[in-house]
């Protein structure tokens, strides 16, 4: 029996690629950060090793792949800092100052 998130449509999204939209969602369903049982692993069809946290909107099954940079964003989370911007706009979310150890763990 086919199941309803069956034929959602798949979208793996970097975070240069992060809308304000499905930050809002993540920050939703992780309101105190995503920990390890909340990651997903797979691989992509390069064969690379992915790791990613999951939010869906009605139609789509977002996988964001999981970063420093994410963390400090979903941690600094203002909605506020969104209100001029489209939700689907990615120049939206910029990315945080990191310490250098963090900026090698991306």
């Amino acid at each position: 029996m086919k199941q309803k998130n069956d034929s959602l449509k798949r979208v793996i999204v970097d975070f240069k690629k992060l809308t304000p939209e499905i930050l809002a969602l993540l920050v939703a369903k992780y309101p105190d950060g995503y920990d390890d049982d909340h990651i997903i692993s797979f691989r992509n069809h390069h064969n690379d090793l992915i790791e990613a946290v999951e939010v869906t909107t009605e139609d789509t099954k977002y996988l964001v792949k999981v970063s420093s940079k994410l963390s400090v964003t979903m941690e600094n989370y203002d909605e506020d800092d969104y209100e001029g911007f489209a939700g689907d706009n990615p120049e939206a979310v910029q990315p945080p100052k990191l310490n250098e150890e963090d900026e090698n763990d991306t």
